[in-house]
């Protein structure tokens, strides 16, 4: 029987088109019509899963290579394409003129379509399928590693976090393994079933615990909100495993309310009491008034750049006028008194804004990755659909794979094309 999907490494001319001119967007892994919201596509990375997290104590050099080195780059050679470097390393590289145009004209278009794949640090794949136990484990461990980092900030204001729960996680995650690998079914139900309620018990827990974090306004409250991701995201795996597709939908539906709403109540408090502190002339060339906006059309569709800037015109005033106000009011979660030096009597408020303002391109990055999160997080429940749509079920799913294409060297992406588009 043929599978009502195409699987190829080459992203196809009309989608490539499509993105480019506009018609098509990415959100999260898939790739749908704006007009329609039609998927026409799914996008699975291929080679390493290892990604990092970005946080608020990551310097410039490390976010920058997070975002070079993370699992979702496109192939080197498409990336290379963008400098005028790269475009004279491709020619001489190719046979032929016409080879050459043909072929480098493609590459170019790759990368106008995906290039913001490359460009998104997320903690979560673009698709369900490549994001198995053993990534969850990974992530789960680098989450905990960077709360145990950030207990030596917290202890400085008398402050201290409860780790145990990390454990507790690990031991559900290492239960739904061996659940997967038994060869009885009845078994294998009954183990994925324990772990579950483990996954259950642990969406509880770090919902309540981000909360918390989210009053204070605190710098660990992302760390709990993307823990709490990855368990939602282990337990409609579980379901997965099971073939028990409309379980798994509905509670990816579950989570994505539960959890868009904490991630924007987090955006919401990285913007600050004035988020125009974000166009300050100091970080031309940083952050700019398109990038702005991106945030505020995840909040809001409906926003474009002039209601961005109408938003922010006063705002650009009441910063320039009284910074002290807004320095007196940034949140713990961008910075704290005590992580900056300063004399006998603590930092003037020429230390901490220069602190502050120094730490505010890593904050908009870290924005970014946490509403890149939530599209990924959001666009399994379309996946999940479109197994269910199609047919398959879900290990055919994960066996998906050109069938007469030899994987081109470096390539990181996967593309998974419907027969026809899809309504999700």
């Amino acid at each position: 029987m043929s599978l009502p999907v195409t699987v190829t490494f080459m992203l196809a001319d009309w989608i490539a088109k499509g993105l480019a001119d506009g018609s098509f967007e990415r959100v999260g892994g898939v790739i749908r019509d704006v007009g329609t919201k039609q998927v026409v596509s799914w996008l699975r990375e291929q080679g390493s899963n290892t990604s990092q997290v970005p946080t608020l104590t990551d310097t410039p050099n490390n976010l920058f290579n997070l975002f070079f080195s993370s699992a979702n780059l496109v192939a080197s050679g498409a990336n290379a394409a963008v400098t005028g470097k790269g475009l004279a390393d491709v020619n001489q590289r190719l046979g032929g003129i016409e080879n050459q145009l043909g072929k480098l004209g493609q590459s170019v278009q790759i990368t106008q379509g995906i290039l913001q794949v490359a460009s998104a640090v997320s903690i979560l794949n673009l698709g369900v399928s490549v994001i198995g136990f053993a990534v969850i484990a990974q992530r789960l461990k680098e989450l905990e590693k960077r709360l145990q980092e950030a207990q030596k900030l917290l202890n400085k204001i008398n402050r201290k976090i409860d780790l145990s729960f990390y454990a507790n996680f690990r031991a559900a995650i290492e239960l739904a393994t061996n659940a997967f690998t038994m060869t009885k079914t009845e078994n294998r139900r009954s183990s994925a079933l324990q772990a579950i309620n483990r996954f259950l018990e642990a969406e509880h827990i770090y919902t309540q615990y981000t909360d918390i974090e989210l009053e204070q306004k605190s710098q660990i409250a992302d760390e709990y909100l993307l823990t709490l991701s990855l368990a939602y995201l282990a337990e409609a795996r579980c379901y997965l495993e099971l073939e028990e597709h409309d379980t798994a939908f509905r509670r990816f539906q579950e989570g994505s309310i539960v959890i868009r709403s904490r991630i924007q109540k987090y955006v919401d408090i990285l913007l600050t009491s004035n988020p125009a502190a974000y166009l300050d002339p100091e970080l031309k060339g940083q952050i700019d008034l398109r990038r702005l906006t991106r945030i505020y059309q995840w909040i809001d569709p409906a926003f474009d750049e002039n209601a961005v800037f109408e938003l922010q015109r006063k705002n650009l005033f009441k910063i320039a006028k009284d910074p002290q106000k807004w320095l007196d009011a940034i949140p713990a979660a961008i910075l704290t008194p005590v992580e900056v030096e300063g004399g006998w009597f603590g930092p003037s408020h020429d230390d901490l804004k220069q602190e502050a303002y120094k730490r505010l391109p890593q904050v908009f990055e870290v924005m970014e990755s946490m509403i890149e999160t939530n599209r990924r997080f959001e666009s399994y429940q379309t996946e999940v659909q479109a197994i269910s749509q199609l047919g398959i079920s879900f290990h055919d799913w994960l066996k998906l794979t050109p069938s007469r294409e030899i994987k081109p060297d470096g390539a990181e992406l996967m593309y998974i094309i419907p027969s026809k588009p899809l309504d999700l």
